[in-house]
């Protein structure tokens, strides 16, 4: 290998480890197992070489060494390294082995990481195979990682870019997320949120320096990490919750990668039992986003009567569709008078009657809607159907900085995307034209206008985007005497065609 790992390497040599398991297993779960192994093949080749640093600045005296690594943000513990994990790749139980080291790894940095291994088992003769194909597939997987050195003084950006090697392997993560939620297909909804989708929520959420930013359905991390970038600076606090253990786990690697040691992550159902607390309330963020899963059956209708934190007040959303319950809880968690809410919804709960109509006019007579963006279909892995997003203002509530404010703001960008082999995509640019004309909320022909709350309650409430963004284009004007003079030339010539074929045919001595 080069002198130098850049991000290309690490893309490429970590999908290609994938082969180790496909075949095995499906990719939504497969992918636990090269993600955990990316982390753990960084932190310790950063261990390595600060430790290599500590021993020649300190001479070789162990004690101040080793006061020294002490302090490091990751601490490897003995014996328990990807280095020495490699010189054990050909043991019988070298699966043990792995979950070992993973354990001593991750109780010793408990604080930064948690469990966020505990359910990643190489051990595991269900997911891999019977002992002697587990062992090769690990010791695969373990060469393969071995041709990366993702020393921090190794590592570099590609091209002109300037980038740490915390960076890359940041971008390298998510790039891994997202390859993952490609291959997974219907599978991805619980861990991955598509980049651009995620930038359109992070950006018209506008969150600000010193904001607390939380994401209640927090899949792998990715939408909250977004919403961290839009801020600019590193003032911010993230909370999220995921109710899948595993996936939960991998968004605690995430934020560490990202270099975002201090983000409280929860494991939990956020809907039934939401871990996001301060004592009998629930915390207060300035920006809540979130991609729930869409109409989710079974979410709990039957505990949101007792609610103990009374969210359901408006309503309580039918058993089968959750999306008003997601959305409900988010708007509760944002701060009075202050918190935003950007959160992505199927087409159906701009309109749907029954439970969710009634909750639907309350939070619109409450004057929190702000904006609906209608999105293009087949931007998800999980489904093909077009969705939206909401963006819900407290600002808007009496004695807030937009209480005089009482129109939403409709846009239709339903048409705006490059269409790729399997999902389309949204480009910046399309991005960029809606952050501009909600920007300014002004009138902008068959694609976003300015809506009266008057006119929205005259329709019944319904926020179906075609009743308010007309993107009728009128055809063009047929002239029909021009059209007729053209069908009679071509009926001229064709019956000229015609006589012309007989004539052939009778010169071939056929009858016709």
């Amino acid at each position: 290998m080069a002198d130098r790992t850049t991000l290309d390497d690490v893309k490429r040599i970590a999908w290609a480890a994938c082969d180790t398991f496909r075949g095995v297993i499906d990719a939504s779960e497969y992918k636990d197992f090269i993600l955990v192994f990316l982390f753990y093949k960084y932190v310790s080749d950063v261990w390595k070489e600060h430790y290599q640093e500590a021993d020649q600045r300190y001479k070789g005296d162990q004690l101040r060494v080793e006061r020294k690594m002490a302090r490091e943000r990751f601490v490897i513990p003995k014996g328990a390294s990807f280095d020495d994990l490699f010189r054990q790749r050909n043991a019988d139980n070298i699966g043990e082995l792995i979950d070992q080291a993973l354990d001593a790894n991750a109780e010793r940095n408990k604080t930064k990481i948690g469990d966020a291994f505990a359910d990643v088992m190489f051990n595991s003769e269900t997911k891999l195979g019977d002992t002697r194909n587990r062992n090769r597939r690990l010791k695969s997987l373990i060469e393969d990682f071995a041709k990366l050195d993702l020393r921090p003084s190794r590592v570099v950006g590609d091209g002109a870019d300037h980038k740490t090697a915390e960076d890359v392997i940041g971008e390298a993560y998510i790039y891994l997320i997202e390859r993952f939620g490609s291959e997974a297909g219907k599978k991805a909804g619980e861990f991955y949120t598509p980049r651009q989708v995620a930038r359109v929520l992070a950006r018209i959420a506008a969150p600000q320096p010193g904001d607390r930013i939380c994401d209640p359905a927090c899949g792998s991390g990715s939408l909250l990490i977004k919403a961290a970038e839009e801020v600019g600076s590193r003032d911010f606090a993230l909370f999220g919750q995921e109710v899948n253990r595993g996936t939960w786990g991998l968004a605690r690697l995430n934020m560490f990668l990202h270099g975002i040691d201090g983000a409280r992550l929860e494991w939990g159902d956020t809907l039934n039992d939401p871990k996001l607390v301060d004592g009998a309330s629930l915390t207060k963020f300035d920006v809540v986003v979130a991609n729930p899963p869409f109409s989710l059956d079974k979410w709990g209708a039957e505990n949101a009567e007792n609610d103990r934190f009374g969210r359901f007040w408006r309503g309580v959303p039918p058993k089968s569709k959750g999306d008003w319950a997601f959305i409900t809880h988010m708007i509760e968690a944002a701060k009075t008078q202050e918190g935003r809410v950007a959160v992505v919804v199927p087409h159906g709960v701009l309109f749907r009657a029954g439970k969710e109509g009634i909750i639907r006019k309350a939070v619109i007579e409450e004057n929190l809607l702000d904006a609906v963006i209608g999105l293009p279909a087949n931007l998800f892995q999980t489904t093909t159907i077009p969705v939206a997003v909401l963006l819900f203002d407290r600002r808007r509530e009496k004695g807030g900085a937009l209480a005089d404010r009482h129109d939403i703001y409709f846009i239709d960008a339903s048409r705006d995307f490059q269409q790729g082999k399997n999902q389309n995509q949204l480009l910046d640019s399309h991005v960029d034209r809606i952050i501009s004309a909600l920007a300014t909320r002004e009138d902008v022909e068959r694609y976003a206008r300015a809506v009266p709350v008057d006119e929205v309650k005259e329709n019944g409430f319904n926020l179906n985007i075609p009743r308010y963004v007309d993107t009728f284009e009128p055809a063009e004007e047929v002239d029909i005497a021009e059209v007729q003079k053209e069908i009679d030339t071509l009926e001229e010539e064709l019956t000229s065609l015609r006589a012309k074929m007989r004539e052939h045919l009778k010169e071939l001595g056929l009858n016709v």
